[in-house]
């Protein structure tokens, strides 16, 4: 049974800093490309930034330079680290492993709420 389990949300002030986890359990999360998404209230969802198997990493420009993905394959787990957070950060959080040969994410978690106050 494939699972994503994402923890570390929580409300922060502007400028104020999070690490999200997403721990993997039920396929070889090695072998999958993750990445980390974003919804508000009213809004699409937006990847925020994705990292490959081999360890490639893409950010949205919105988080570039702020916020960080990596990855311990030897934990299965995911990691988001957001620093110099802003209240247009506040959303929930979910991460999605896709196949990366494909363009389709097949694992999804629940999500973790983020929310940043100004």
């Amino acid at each position: 049974q494939v699972q994503l389990a994402e923890t570390g949300g929580g409300s922060v002030q502007a400028g104020g800093s999070l690490r999200l986890s997403c721990a993997a359990s039920g396929y070889i999360f090695s072998s999958y490309c993750m990445d980390w998404f974003r919804q508000a209230p009213g809004k699409e969802r937006e990847r925020v930034a994705g990292m490959d198997s081999d360890g490639s990493t893409n950010y949205a420009d919105s988080v570039k330079d702020r916020f960080t993905i990596s990855r311990d394959n030897a934990k299965n787990t995911l990691y988001l680290q957001m620093n110099s957070l802003k209240p247009e950060d506040t959303a929930m959080y979910s991460c999605a492993a896709r196949v990366c040969s494909l363009s389709w994410w097949i694992y999804w978690g629940q999500g973790t709420q983020v929310t940043v106050s100004s």
